[in-house]
């Protein structure tokens, strides 16, 4: 039998949620859990639907309103399991449903009353990813100054470790042993702290950029290259599961995945809607969302070919490339923590933000 409650109870309190929640709300409430998913519940507890990241991922991708309830977009017929599954029928639940929940599974009583979340973590050692890794850190991070003066921006504490110490931790705790690291600016701070990476559970090389190469420039200074590879800008803090964007570009079968994140903004003024000389209505402050570039990406190996040898080069331009080429291109909306530590308000954010986003090791 499931060690009761096999963790799912310590956990139960923060999964929970109404199904007359916001999305927006949800969203909130799925980065501090961490769990990829929450219950719909009644006042009673009362189980009534699932919400996932996927769910919220495909939302996005669909420009659902977040003001809308999360049960508009939630499965409301999930499969669960009964309290006291065993692990061999649990996992085969998990296996059964995984397109619909993943790989989580509520636990319900005899009632219909959730009682837990079961995660496929907990019934079974998830297998690594087949993916190597490559942090892009040979930035100046001149609008840090004077802070990066003296230390690289990947290097920058983050409570109570640098923050590329962050991000292979999380490679790491991902199944990726395999992480380059491509350096200019104080390269020698980044590798006598990492040395060959045994120390921090990951084997790393030194990616040496003589100028400036941009952000996909330096991934010709890779040797060959036989899987696919995730790149993630050294200046990103991020919850995100990278297993489930390698889920994500398998599925769609992409030649680059492009990490994505939701971004509104709010128009200060009233803004005034016209037809020829007439005005036709006023709204004041409205707001705009757009999707931007999260600074993360997997890339299949054939496409190093298309990115030119020993000259700048960004991703935007290979992104750009493949698209004139006519290759697939995908999205993956990121719904878990993410922040871009680029300006000094973004850094002190970070301070504040990494113990309750849960992203300490």
């Amino acid at each position: 039998m499931i060690p009761a409650p096999l963790r799912t109870a310590e956990r139960f309190e923060s999964v929970v949620i109404s199904p007359e929640a916001t999305i927006a709300d949800a969203l909130r409430q799925l980065e501090r859990a961490g769990t990829g998913a929450l219950l719909l519940c009644e006042p009673d507890r009362t189980f009534v639907g699932l919400l996932t990241d996927g769910d919220v991922r495909r939302a996005i991708l669909a420009s659902i309103p977040f003001s809308r309830p999360c049960r508009s977009i939630a499965k409301m017929n999930p499969v669960v399991a009964p309290v006291g599954i065993d692990r061999v029928d649990a996992l085969r639940l998990l296996d059964h449903a995984r397109e619909f929940v993943l790989d989580q599974l509520p636990i319900v009583d005899d009632e219909g009353r959730a009682v837990g979340l079961l995660l496929r973590s907990d019934v079974i050692k998830v297998d690594d990813i087949e993916l190597s890794a490559v942090i892009m850190a040979g930035g100046f991070g001149k609008r840090l100054l004077p802070l990066t003066e003296h230390t690289p921006k990947p290097m920058l504490p983050i409570g109570d470790r640098p923050l590329l110490e962050h991000t292979i931790g999380r490679l790491r705790d991902a199944g990726i042993r395999r992480v380059a690291i491509s350096t200019h600016h104080l390269a020698d701070r980044i590798t006598d702290h990492f040395g060959d990476g045994n120390a921090f559970g990951v084997d790393l090389e030194y990616m040496s950029e003589d100028h400036p190469l941009g952000t996909a420039g330096a991934l010709r200074l890779m040797g060959d290259v036989q899987e696919p590879v995730l790149v993630i800008n050294g200046d990103i803090l991020t919850g995100l599961r990278f297993q489930d964007m390698a889920a994500h570009h398998r599925a769609h079968r992409a030649d680059i995945t492009v990490g994505l994140r939701q971004c509104e903004l709010e128009i200060p003024y009233g803004v005034i809607e016209t037809d020829g000389d007439c005005v036709r209505a006023v709204r004041e402050k409205p707001k705009q969302t757009f999707l931007i570039n999260a600074g993360i990406y997997l890339i299949e190996p054939h496409v190093y070919r298309l990115i030119p040898e020993g000259e700048r080069f960004d991703m935007t331009d290979l992104i750009q490339r493949l698209i004139d080429n006519g290759r697939r291109v995908v999205g993956f909306p990121i719904v878990e923590y993410w922040l871009d530590i680029g300006r000094p308000a973004d850094y002190e954010q970070a301070q504040l933000d990494v113990k309750l986003a849960g992203l300490e090791r």
